[in-house]
């Protein structure tokens, strides 16, 4: 785990190099006003990025250095609740996957899992098919762009507050967790999904490439117009942003008593922040000023 002395060092490198990027301003966010007693910050983050990253967004571990808190999805550092959550995975004794395919499309769906997972269903027939396509998914990420789960920028921040022993705190609670997860969609539909991540994998690996260059340019709208548009067939499509979007209703109203307070350090997915319906301005008409902390950052001659 990266020492506290480490992110030292990051943050005075994060100083000497990051003029050279002003767009990676639009990832750090400054929240102010309505009666905060302090400053809070929220960044946008993507899994599939690495935390050297941090390295290029100005200011970042300044004010990380601020807070006494962060804030993210789901506090991830709970060993209950993800225990909670493998079990939350797996299908009541009376539902069987077979019966929602064919025999072709069965067998099918067993020989690509075994040959990109190393097992195949008579292992994985008990897990929800919300769960199959998320690990399916993830192995296509780690095949085609990259994607190392112990490199990712996403949990760095909660990481290092666990290390510190500063609070975190998540959004989501372990039952909206796992709705969100593994029920939010009926279950015909996760079977059809996963059916679809299966048969056209390109299409996932093309909508995570360009969202993941739209984040390292700072281009959280275009993310959330790129989600919700409709040439988007991908497993994360418009119905999953207008869920995401009541969601950030209700995190405006669970993020006030951090954002009074102040000092919040706020870690969210960029796909959730973007867009007219994003947190960013929903936070915004809740009557907080929302600015990127980096707005004056100039390119140097």
């Amino acid at each position: 785990m990266t020492t506290i002395r480490h992110i030292f060092v990051l943050c005075i490198f994060s100083i000497s190099i990051t003029v050279f990027c002003p767009l990676k301003a639009q990832l750090l966010w400054e929240i102010s006003g309505n009666g905060a007693k302090q400053k809070s910050y929220l960044l946008a983050t993507n899994r599939l990025v690495e935390m050297q990253f941090l390295d290029t967004i100005p200011n970042v571990f300044k004010c990380f250095g601020q807070c006494n808190k962060v804030v993210t999805e789901f506090a991830m550092q709970d060993y209950e609740a993800l225990a909670a959550l493998r079990q939350a995975a797996i299908l009541p004794d009376s539902i069987k996957l077979s019966n929602f395919y064919s025999e072709s499309e069965y067998e099918y769906i067993d020989n690509t899992l075994r040959i990109n997972l190393g097992m195949g269903l008579d292992k994985l027939c008990r897990m929800k098919p919300s769960y199959l396509t998320e690990m399916f998914r993830a192995e296509l990420m780690k095949q085609w762009l990259h994607y190392d789960e112990q490199k990712s920028m996403e949990s760095f921040f909660e990481a290092v507050a666990a290390e510190r022993n500063m609070p975190v705190v998540g959004l989501d609670n372990i039952g909206e967790t796992m709705y969100m997860l593994f029920d939010r969609e009926p279950f015909h539909w996760q079977c059809k999904e996963l059916l679809k991540v299966i048969e056209y994998p390109e299409n996932e690996v093309k909508q995570e490439r360009i969202i993941k260059d739209m984040y390292l340019n700072g281009r959280l709208s275009d993310i959330a117009y790129q989600v919700e548009g409709p040439d988007n067939t991908t497993s994360v499509s418009f119905s999953d942003y207008k869920v995401y979007c009541q969601r950030n209703q209700q995190w405006v109203k669970r993020l006030k008593p951090y954002l009074t307070t102040g000092g919040a350090f706020i870690t969210l997915n960029a796909v959730y922040l973007g867009g007219e319906k994003g947190l960013i301005e929903q936070l915004r008409a809740a009557g907080y000023r929302v600015v990127p902390y980096n707005r004056r950052l100039k390119i140097k001659n």
